[in-house]
Order: structure tokens, then C-alpha cells, then sequence
């Protein structure tokens, strides 16, 4: 594997498959400060609860926690952790998204949050909310093949 097909993992949101069906899957990067790069690096971060919204041309990123760097000094960073945090796309895939999420009632959901060649990215996904008899279902689908697994063994 190449240098720079090489992704490392920091964080993963493991509700979203759960409560979505995934449509789509758009890499996208984040705006940062350096100090929270730092503390995405520690594995500070959660991308549970999180949901992109798209404001003036613009794609946020709502509700991620990035928790304080351990060495910064507690005095001279006073930052909200769940802050609004930019996505950086280009024109015309912010379009895209748009008239998805407007035309159809999508929704953006960041999947996970990894480091690509020195650099945060997000996989952002345009997703569509699973009813709670769908949940059930894929639930019941997962035990019956768990089931039959075992009785072939």
C-alpha cells in the first residue's frame, strides 16, 4: 500500500448505521484549530449526536466533541467543545449536497474522523432516518443468519 492511500482512524460513528440508511459517502475535510488537532490526535473526539447543516453556501458540522488538549494551559483556552466546525468542499459538491438535503429530505451524517496524509477528514454521508420497524427488522435479519451460523457448525 502506498504512502498516500494510507488512512489511520481516529473515531468512528457507530449509531449511524443504526439509525440511518447510508446513501452516499463524500470525503470532506474540517476546519480546526491546532490545539484541537492535538487533541484528536490524544482521541479526544466523539462524533456521536453529530449532523452536518448547510448555512449560506456553507456545510457545518454541529454538536462534535473535541475535548481539550492535556498541555494546553487552562487559562488561555476558554473554547466551546461542542462548537460548529466548517467542512471544506468544493462549489459545486456543496451544491450536490444541498439539493439533496433539500429536494429529498436527506440528512448529513460525519461517519468517521480520520488523519489522510497529515490532514483531518471526515467521511460525511448523505443518509436518510430508518423508522423503528426497520431497525427491528435488520435486528431480526442479523439473528436468524447468527442462528444458522451456529447450527452449521
Amino acid at each position: 500500500m502506498t504512502l498516500r492511500k494510507m488512512k489511520s482512524l481516529i473515531a468512528k460513528n457507530r449509531k449511524a448505521f443504526h439509525n440511518y440508511q447510508i446513501l452516499e459517502k463524500i470525503e470532506a475535510g474540517i476546519s480546526l484549530l491546532g490545539s484541537e488537532v492535538k487533541a484528536i490526535r490524544e482521541g479526544r473526539v466523539s462524533l456521536s449526536d453529530s449532523f452536518g447543516k448547510i448555512d449560506k453556501k456553507e456545510i457545518f458540522l454541529h454538536n462534535i466533541y473535541v475535548g481539550p488538549y492535556s498541555h494546553s494551559q487552562a487559562g488561555r483556552e476558554e473554547r466551546d467543545l461542542r462548537r460548529k466546525r466548517k467542512l471544506l468542499l468544493h462549489k459545486s459538491q456543496i451544491k450536490y449536497l444541498a439539493g439533496k438535503v433539500i429536494e429529498r429530505g436527506w440528512t448529513l451524517i460525519p461517519l468517521s474522523l480520520y488523519f489522510k496524509r497529515g490532514r483531518v477528514k471526515v467521511e460525511l454521508a448523505l443518509a436518510k432516518g430508518k423508522r423503528q420497524y426497520d431497525k427491528r427488522e435488520v435486528i431480526r435479519k442479523r439473528e436468524i443468519e447468527r442462528e444458522i451460523r451456529r447450527l452449521k457448525k
